[in-house]
C-alpha cells in the first residue's frame, strides 16, 4: 500500500507537473479531517506521511496535566505514565490510530479531500506555467468540440479554442494537430481555463516571428497590424539597418516566408507594406493592392481624401469595403475614396464657384468704388455752393 502510494504521488507529479510535498501535503490534510470526522474536532490529531517510503502515522496527542478538565486534548500524569514512565506535567503524548479505525465514511471524506486539493494543485501548476507563457504559439491535438468550441490537448493541460477565437470556415476533426497562439489564462472557482487564439491579429505576427528570423531578432519591427480573420490581414513593418529591407524579409525568396505564413491560415490574403512616419506615403501603401494618384490630408481632423484612377476604385474600396477599412485601421487615419473623374469634376465645380465668387467679390467692390467716388463728388459741390467766410469780412 505504501510503495502504490507513493508511485501515484510520483505519476501525478510525472504528469501534471504537481510537486511532491504538495500531494503529500494534501494527503495529510485530507487524512486529518477524516479522522477529525471519526473522533471529533476537538480531537488533536496529527497525520504524517514519509516521503521516501510512504509510511502513514495518524496520531492523537494529548497535553499531560494534573487534573484532566477536556479528556479529548488532555491526559492525567498518572495515565500518562503507564506508557512513558519519564513523562511529565505540560508534555505532550501521542496514541496511534489504526487507519482501519477511520470508518468508512471518514474515508469517504478523506478521499473527497484528496480528490479537491489534488485538483486545486494541479490547477495553480497549470497556472503558474501558461500564464507566463501569454501570447506565445503552442502546439496541440483536437480533443473533440464542445458547443462549438475545440478541446486542445497541449501535453500536461487541456486548452479551449473558442468559436470567437476560430477563423471562419475552419474546421478541425478529432485528431488534428493545431497551432494557435495562447490568449489568456482564466481562473474560475470550477477550474482553470487557458484559452487559445487563432484569429487574433498578434497570432499573425507570432507566425512571422516563427518564419522570418529577422522578425524574431527585432531586426524587422512590425509597427501595425490589423486583420479580419479568414479574409485579409494588413501588415505594416520597418528596419533598423538601413541594409535590410522590412518587406523582402518578410516575403522571403520567390515568396517562401510569406506563403507558409499563408498556408498556416489557410489562404488569408495578406498585405505587406513599409511603415513610414509620412501620412500620405502610409496611406497609399496601407491601400494596396490598388494604385493610388493623389492624397490630401487634414492633420487636425486626421482625414484623408484619396484620389485613383477610375480602374481602381473597386479595388481600391475592397470588397464590402474591407480594403480601405483594414487601410483606415492600420494607419488609425479616416479615409475617403473617390475616382479621378469624380474628384476633376468637383475640382472643376469648385474652381467655378471660387471664379463666381471672385466675380462678385470683384462686382461689389467695384460698387463700393463708384458709391465713394459719387460721395465724393457730392461733397465737393456741395462745398463748392457756400459763401466765403473771408470776402465777406
Amino acid at each position: 500500500m505504501n510503495r502504490e502510494l507513493i508511485s501515484v504521488i510520483d505519476e501525478l507529479g510525472r504528469q501534471k507537473g504537481i510537486e511532491k510535498s504538495r500531494v503529500i501535503g494534501a494527503i495529510e490534510a485530507a487524512l486529518q479531517v477524516a479522522a477529525k470526522k471519526r473522533f471529533g474536532q476537538a480531537e488533536n490529531i496529527q497525520v504524517e506521511i514519509d516521503p521516501k517510503t510512504g509510511e502513514i502515522s495518524v496520531v492523537s496527542k494529548k497535553t499531560i496535566v494534573d487534573a484532566v478538565i477536556n479528556p479529548k486534548t488532555e491526559v492525567s500524569l498518572q495515565e500518562a505514565r503507564q506508557f512513558d514512565n519519564e513523562a511529565e506535567v505540560g508534555d505532550e503524548i501521542g496514541s496511534l490510530i489504526e487507519m482501519s479505525d477511520l470508518g468508512r465514511i471518514a474515508a469517504q471524506t478523506a478521499k473527497q479531500v484528496i480528490f479537491q486539493k489534488v485538483r486545486e494543485a494541479e490547477w495553480e501548476a497549470v497556472q503558474k506555467e501558461y500564464s507566463t507563457r501569454q501570447g506565445d504559439l503552442v502546439n496541440g491535438i483536437i480533443l473533440g468540440v464542445e458547443r462549438r468550441n475545440y478541446l486542445v490537448d497541449l501535453g500536461k493541460t487541456e486548452a479551449v479554442l473558442p468559436i470567437q477565437e476560430q477563423i471562419p470556415r475552419e474546421t478541425y476533426r478529432g485528431g488534428d494537430r493545431v497551432k494557435a497562439m495562447l490568449l489568456e489564462v482564466r481562473r474560475t472557482p470550477k477550474d482553470v481555463q487557458v484559452i487559445l487564439t487563432r484569429s487574433h491579429p498578434q497570432f499573425v505576427a507570432k507566425l512571422f516571428e516563427l518564419e522570418v528570423p529577422e522578425v524574431l531578432e527585432k531586426i524587422v519591427e512590425i509597427k501595425s497590424i490589423v486583420r479580419e480573420p479568414g479574409d485579409r490581414t494588413k501588415i505594416a513593418v520597418t528596419s533598423r539597418e538601413k541594409a535590410v529591407d522590412p518587406v523582402g524579409a518578410c516575403v522571403g525568396i520567390k515568396g517562401s516566408r510569406v506563403q507558409a505564413v499563408v498556408r498556416e491560415l489557410r489562404g488569408e490574403k495578406i498585405d505587406i507594406i513599409t511603415w513610414t512616419s509620412d501620412p500620405r506615403v502610409f496611406i497609399a501603401e496601407a491601400l494596396n493592392p490598388a494604385s493610388i494618384e493623389k492624397v490630401g490630408v487634414d492633420e487636425e481632423k486626421k482625414s484623408a481624401l484619396v484620389v485613383v484612377a477610375d480602374s481602381q476604385l473597386s479595388l481600391a474600396i475592397g470588397k464590402n469595403g474591407q480594403n480601405v477599412r483594414l487601410a483606415a485601421r492600420l494607419t488609425g487615419w479616416k479615409i475617403d475614396i473617390i475616382s479621378a473623374t469624380e474628384y476633376e469634376k468637383e475640382k472643376a465645380e469648385r474652381d467655378k464657384e471660387i471664379k463666381a465668387a471672385l466675380a462678385e467679390e470683384t462686382e461689389a467692390l467695384h460698387q463700393q468704388e463708384e458709391a465713394r467716388e459719387l460721395e465724393l463728388k457730392a461733397r465737393a459741390e456741395s462745398d463748392a455752393g457756400q459763401p466765403d467766410p473771408d470776402k465777406e469780412e
